[in-house]
């Protein structure tokens, strides 16, 4: 009898460090749908460059939860201008998964990921539990650099799409370990104690050392690193979120691994992920929204302020999935102010942004499936 307790506490125990990482889920007590502004963030317009056809270098940006509300948030937010609007190729996803009508995370980054759809809760597998490769696992094999961001832990379902082949999302552990089977070139994001915190004791930073990769903690230091291989860790777990202080993470991040990869001359596939759109909408929450996207749109800068002069840069931005069913009842461009209300604290199966810059930009006009974007970036690199 004892031994069937003990083992029931350590299965809740388990189940509660599983679900530690889900915390982001929990809404307050408090009405927290009003924004009440703040600073505008400087935009810069570019020209889009219609010299080459095919790219050479792909930057593919996920907001997570971000349905066109979630951008014209950003929008209204910033007194009416974002670097989104810069991008003149825009169009539709559908995101469903293989299992359900609203997808979660994990089979929505695994069909932006490797062209397929799978169940909910998969991470880079398919429907069967059987490993599909994926693109950058297909830039990496044609010789690219490659890159994996995130403004959640590293090895969350949206970046763990890009990395690992897991049947559940939840295998925090087991997608870390994951990492050290790619020969990927940069990551940064949340999530250290994945790698060196572990139950089964193994420290895989000093793995990840041998195998040439420079481990550093804390974004001030990540930003010093400008060649080589990059394993960058900003927090133990996930990071803050911008109401919280965050700061300026996922541009310096975006902006120094873009840096790192453009050093190789056969080109680079980069997946830039801004994670904690998607917990605003699963707070209900608007502010949290607002700063969470005007932070993506500053990555989305840094990555505009690059393809402009390089020429042969490719940027997608688009989405897993919407959070929250949001809507914006009122606002004000002068203050930036926004009243939102939400019709759920979850995702839901509605159509999602697409939106495209650069040498082939224009193929991602019009509606289509989420597993049509990896489809088309495979077509236009030749991964």
């Amino acid at each position: 009898m004892m031994k069937k307790i003990a083992l029931l506490v350590f299965i809740c125990f388990l189940a509660f460090i599983s679900n530690a990482q889900d915390d982001y889920k929990i809404k307050s007590n408090q009405d927290l749908k009003v924004y009440n502004g703040g600073k505008s963030l400087p935009v810069k317009h570019y020209t889009e460059s219609t010299k080459n056809k095919m790219p050479k270098n792909i930057i593919l940006m996920i907001g997570d939860g971000m349905g066109v509300t979630q951008v014209f948030s950003g929008i209204v937010a910033n007194g009416g201008d974002l670097f989104l609007k810069n991008f003149t190729n825009i169009g539709f996803s559908e995101t469903q998964s293989a299992s359900d009508f609203v997808t979660d995370s994990g089979a929505g980054g695994t069909a932006l990921s490797t062209g397929q759809r799978t169940y909910n809760g998969a991470i880079g597998v398919d429907t069967d539990s059987v490993a599909i490769q994926n693109i950058r696992e297909k830039a990496e094999l044609k010789g690219f650099a490659t890159g994996v961001i995130s403004t959640s832990a590293i090895t969350h379902a949206t970046p763990a799409s890009f990395v690992a082949h897991e049947p559940n999302r939840d295998w925090y552990e087991e997608i870390a370990s994951d990492f050290l089977k790619t020969n990927i070139d940069v990551f940064i994001g949340g999530g250290l104690k994945n790698f060196n915190a572990r139950k089964d004791g193994v420290d895989l930073t000093l793995q990840l050392k041998k195998k040439g990769f420079q481990v550093v903690v804390g974004i001030d230091s990540i930003s010093k690193i400008k060649s080589g291989k990059l394993a960058g860790f900003t927090s133990e777990g996930h990071n803050k979120s911008m109401v919280e202080g965050r700061g300026n993470v996922l541009p310096t991040a975006t902006k120094t691994a873009i840096n790192i990869l453009s050093n190789d001359p056969d080109g680079f596939f980069l997946m830039v992920e801004g994670s904690q759109i998607d917990w605003g909408g699963h707070q209900n929450n608007t502010s949290y929204i607002a700063t969470e996207m005007l932070d993506f749109d500053q990555a989305i800068g840094e990555a505009l302020e690059f393809a402009s002069k390089n020429k042969e840069t490719l940027i997608i931005v688009t989405a897993d999935h919407e959070t929250g069913g949001f809507a914006i009842e009122n606002g004000n461009f002068k203050n930036g102010n926004i009243k939102g209300n939400f019709t759920i604290d979850d995702h839901t199966g509605t159509l999602v942004p697409i939106f495209a810059f650069g040498p082939g930009a224009e193929y991602f006009r019009g509606f289509h499936k989420n597993t049509d974007i990896p489809a088309l970036i495979c077509k236009l690199a030749g991964f």
